[in-house]
């Protein structure tokens, strides 16, 4: 008969075989699916956690939305980290995250990003001539409708008035480090983003930041999963310590309210 141990290595193996994501490893031990905007955050956090302790962490980046899709589907995992609260509060209408360790871990902001060069920022508002800035190059956003900074990016648009000028000239990404990389890579002149993904990125400088009230408030929630390891509480517990949120406020990210 298999072990427990042998049938959850599998799992994963399986889940990060099938799923086109960006894996930090597929191993056995604590297993975090995270939002794809804090994957150069949690890695440090997740590598001193690893050195201190010797507990081993497993974490799976991708959007959001797929991350929730593959817990609902029955995908392994301990800690989730959303990155709004519409998808945490999903999976826990599906009693699918132990309730009563869900945090408000982070918050974030959103920016308007391109090619590296001069750091001097324009104000985006809604005399804004984006169509002018993105010239005859497409504007890299994550999904719109369905992964949380695109969802955030298209309402800020809208609400400056600029969504139905440069609709038409959007390149979707599947998460918002594949919107990143467009722009990094020279393949889009601009991309909206988070500001800890225009941090942790060097390839790209910002133009410009939209104001909080654009959009509907970026929050990070985390929770576990009902039977998560005991391993699991531990590491998030540790994130939510001073000196691990100060990690992550120097990637850009904020705490939420704040």
């Amino acid at each position: 008969m298999q072990s427990s141990a042998y049938r959850r290595l599998i799992a994963v193996l399986t889940l990060c075989t099938l799923a086109s994501m960006p894996v930090r490893a597929c191993a056995e031990g604590v297993l975090i699916f995270a939002a794809a905007s804090l994957k150069t955050a949690l890695d440090q956090a997740a590598a001193t956690f690893e050195q201190q302790t010797g507990a081993g962490v497993t974490i799976s980046y991708a959007a959001t939305s797929v991350l929730a899709r593959q817990i609902q589907l029955g995908a392994p995992a301990d800690i989730f980290i959303s990155a709004n609260v519409d998808w945490m509060d999903f999976l826990e209408g599906q009693n699918l995250i132990d309730p009563s360790s869900r945090v408000d871990l982070l918050g974030n902001g959103l920016v308007l990003i391109g090619a590296a060069g001069p750091s001097e920022q324009a104000p985006i508002g809604p005399g804004f001539d984006l169509p002018q800035e993105l010239g005859d190059g497409y504007l890299a956003m994550a999904l719109i409708d369905a992964v949380p900074a695109g969802i955030y990016g298209k309402a800020a648009l809208q609400e400056l008035g600029l969504w139905d000028d440069v609709s038409d000239r959007v390149a979707q990404a599947d998460n918002v480090r594949a919107a990143l990389a467009l722009v990094a890579t020279g393949a889009a002149p601009l991309g909206i983003v988070y500001r800890s993904d225009a941090v942790a990125e060097n390839r790209v400088r910002v133009i410009g930041t939209f104001a909080d009230g654009l959009h509907p408030p970026i929050i990070y929630p985390a929770a576990l999963t009902p039977g998560a390891a005991p391993e699991a509480r531990q590491f998030l517990d540790y994130l939510q310590k001073d000196a691990t949120l100060t990690l992550f406020k120097k990637q850009g990210f904020s705490l939420p309210g704040g």
